[in-house]
């Protein structure tokens, strides 16, 4: 089943209330390790767009501790009941369910070599508020809605957007209870094998209100189906391993959201094209792709085999823009040292994961007249079809 949908909301969009286990994240200060991505309003002045189409990754301001408020909605479904604890009294299932979003929460900034941390987190809050639930597409049992600025100075209340892409509300709405579907902490799971996992299920939807895509990577956080009921399928966090549930693909992805300036490991890249052995089978005008798109790249750690990395290909972008779709990947912020290899392959993504799974609005690359009226024609682009499925070899570069 679906473990969620994530998309990027543009300011004119607005948004409801949380329902159930919410863990609502928001600035007060205003692609596999696939990235959400915003493309700016160029109908606006530069000072308001920033002067480029290119395509800017989502993400929440971290230059201020403290600056990501949380706070989530006590209001918990009770007929039938969505989250099932250990503990039985009113006030330890409200401690127990916490305990999770904390311990997820936390599996985030463990992460090495980035400058999300405990400290950028405000103080977890609970609000007794309760909205009406929206429809949940069958399979789907949880999503998370991102509202993210196309525009430098845009306002959400309170808040105040000083980049392009910046994060300025998240939330993480979980299905209410049905007669099939319930939720369980990890006290709880044992004796609830029917249940799904409620700290998987949120450290997943955190990953999205982080800034986060799908990844088509089996063992990443942010496969897009849920371990099946009664599982964990990663090991559990640990104070030793607060970021065990992870994949190195999912940490390689949070570098790149939240670089380290100071961290000298996580440093290298590798980057090239996806190009077609036959150039004549690559949609025409108005696409002008010259690449594959869309593939996904894969390194592999050459000691141990294990998926470092994995990004989505098939375009660049250089400013003023917009996206040209030429085949590009670039794999960053890989770990470097005297023994450290990788092996890259490129494959399509044809299933179980397609486009669809890694990228939910188009416009988050290319925008257009027909996406958005009076869009002016040299930043205009158009994603073309999909080249899946395909067969790929490795032809050594220059």
């Amino acid at each position: 089943m679906s473990a969620c949908g994530s998309s990027v909301l543009r300011k004119r969009i607005s948004f409801a209330a949380t329902w159930l286990c919410l863990a609502q994240i928001t600035a007060t200060n205003c692609g596999a390790y696939d990235l959400g991505y915003v493309v700016a309003d160029m109908r606006a002045s530069a000072a308001q767009s920033g002067g480029t189409s290119c395509p800017q990754l989502t993400r929440f301001d971290v230059s201020t501790p403290g600056t990501i408020n949380r706070q989530w909605s006590t209001a918990l479904g009770a007929s039938p009941v969505t989250i099932l604890t250990a503990s039985q009294t009113a006030a330890g299932r409200l401690n127990e369910i916490e305990s999770v979003i904390q311990t997820s929460l936390a599996v985030w900034t463990g992460v090495s070599g980035t400058l999300l941390t405990p400290s950028t987190l405000g103080v977890l809050q609970r609000t007794p508020t309760e909205a009406a639930c929206p429809g949940f597409t069958l399979g789907v049992l949880a999503f998370t809605r991102v509202v993210s600025a196309d525009a430098i100075g845009e306002t959400l209340p309170g808040r105040r957007a000083t980049f392009v892409g910046e994060i300025l509300d998240a939330d993480i709405l979980v299905l209410p209870g049905t007669a099939s579907v319930t939720f369980a902490t990890p006290a709880a799971l044992p004796s609830n094998p029917n249940a799904y996992d409620l700290e998987s299920i949120l450290t997943h939807e955190l990953g999205h209100s982080l800034g986060f895509n799908h990844s088509a990577v089996w063992s990443a956080i942010m496969f897009p189906y849920a371990p099946p009921q009664g599982q964990f399928t990663a090991p559990r966090p640990t104070s030793q391993n607060p970021d065990a549930p992870l994949s190195d693909d999912d940490r390689t992805g949070l570098r790149v959201l939240y670089p380290d300036p100071s961290d000298a490991v996580h440093i290298g890249a590798i980057g090239g094209h996806v190009l077609p052995a036959n150039p004549l089978a690559l949609p025409l005008s108005p696409y002008g792709v010259t690449g594959i798109f869309p593939a996904q790249v894969v390194a592999l750690d050459g000691a141990t085999g294990a998926v470092a990395a994995a990004v989505l290909a098939g375009w660049s972008c250089a400013d003023p823009g917009p996206a040209q779709f030429d085949g590009t990947y670039s794999l960053q912020h890989l770990r470097v040292g005297a023994s450290q290899s990788y092996e890259v392959y490129a494959e399509p993504l044809d299933g179980p994961v397609d486009l669809g799974n890694v990228i939910y609005s188009l416009t988050s690359i290319c925008r257009n007249a027909a996406t958005d009226i009076g869009w002016p024609s040299q930043y205009a682009c158009v994603v073309p079809p999909s080249a899946a499925p395909f067969s790929a070899r490795i032809r050594p570069g220059p």
